[in-house]
């Protein structure tokens, strides 16, 4: 049975924030609190009306059998909303699951080569250009923060911020170790190889989110390089930001030095709230272990197979022949089944 009272509460919320928006707050933060509330209950209050619309439309359609001339029309009616409600009734159970929090922030997505050499840093590429078309294809704004390559054009690390709707809630469960098994361009016996890239996946921090206080960092410039370490241009203008408490390290090369210290700032932000909330996680669950995972970055997440056109998702058993697909950016499937997989873990445990 769906919460009456909490429905009903809800809908409430909602006319009150649509009261207050119509009215007009006092500031813009009290705006932007407000309209950020609404969005987010604006589908849930859509689904209970029309769960709700069905509900009424079944009674109607019970009521009007008790007229001969209306019966065949009755029954037809009864019979398409008896059939529709189960689907309404799992939507709008899925739409009161809580969501997270950060769902709809931007996402800082970093890549680091694992094992495997020039390979692994080869296959850290392909996944970057991976994760750009993706978010080109979603009409989001990729934007690179810090790219060190090496010299036959793999990435040593790559760290970017992805902007749009629903960012981080897309993204969130890529972050883990990527296995790729393939013949390397460097192997001339055409024997397959195994290496791997680690994926993180961080939602963006507020300044409110992350008191940094300045004598929590050391702020070090420096020359910035590219790929092999040949100087790319003359000034000093590289940033490499160590937090002290948590020994964390950002760094940022872009030509601005502004720029940079904004950049590293960011990602350092981004790191302390990951850490606030895997914290947060683990005292919340620490009897058990989320079924999909959307932390643990040592976790080996999924395998790229070239020479079958292969790609495996571990955590869920999904297997994809359409590798060329999925590397040109294409993963709105995979990110779909992980997404409802973990909607139906946590829909069981709410109702377990």
């Amino acid at each position: 049975m769906l919460p009456e009272e909490r429905l009903i509460q809800i809908v409430q919320r909602f006319e009150y924030l649509e009261a207050r928006l119509n009215a007009g707050a006092a500031n813009p933060d009290e705006i932007a609190a407000v309209s950020r509330e609404y969005a987010e209950l604006k589908p849930v209050v859509a689904q209970i009306a029309e769960w709700r619309a069905a509900r009424s439309g079944m009674a109607e359609a019970q009521a009007m059998l008790a007229d001969p001339e209306m019966r065949d029309l009755a029954e037809e009616e009864l019979n398409r909303l008896k059939l529709a409600m189960p689907d309404l009734e799992q939507a709008l159970r899925l739409a009161l699951l809580p969501r997270d929090a950060a769902d709809a922030r931007p996402a800082i997505l970093e890549i680091r080569p694992g094992t495997g050499g020039e390979e692994a840093a080869l296959f850290a590429g392909d996944l970057l250009a991976m994760y750009r078309r993706y978010a080109e294809a979603q009409g989001w704004r990729f934007q690179m923060l810090e790219l060190s390559e090496t010299e036959l054009g793999g990435v040593k690390e790559a760290v970017a911020r992805i902007e749009g709707e629903g960012v981080f809630a897309r993204l969130k469960y890529e972050s883990g170790v990527h296995r790729v098994q393939r013949v390397p361009e460097t192997e001339s016996g055409g024997r397959i190889h195994t290496s791997a890239a680690t994926v993180a996946v961080l939602p963006e921090a507020e300044d409110v989110d992350i008191d940094i206080p300045a004598s929590d960092i050391r702020i070090d410039t420096m020359r910035s390089s590219g790929a092999g370490g040949q100087h790319v241009n003359t000034t000093d203008s590289a940033v490499r930001i160590t937090h002290l408490p948590t020994g964390i390290v950002v760094t940022s090369s872009e030509k601005s030095q502004h720029q940079n210290r904004a950049n590293a700032m960011a990602v350092l932000r981004a790191r302390l709230y990951d850490l606030e909330r895997g914290r947060a996680d683990a005292a919340r669950a620490a009897d058990r272990r989320s079924q999909v995972g959307s932390g643990d970055r040592s976790e080996r997440i999924r395998t790229y197979n070239f020479p079958q056109g292969r790609m495996t998702d571990h955590r869920i058993n999904l297997t994809l022949y359409a590798l060329d697909r999925v590397m040109a950016g294409d993963l709105t499937e995979i990110i779909d089944a992980l997404t409802a997989h973990d909607q139906a873990a946590r829909l069981a445990e709410a109702e377990g």
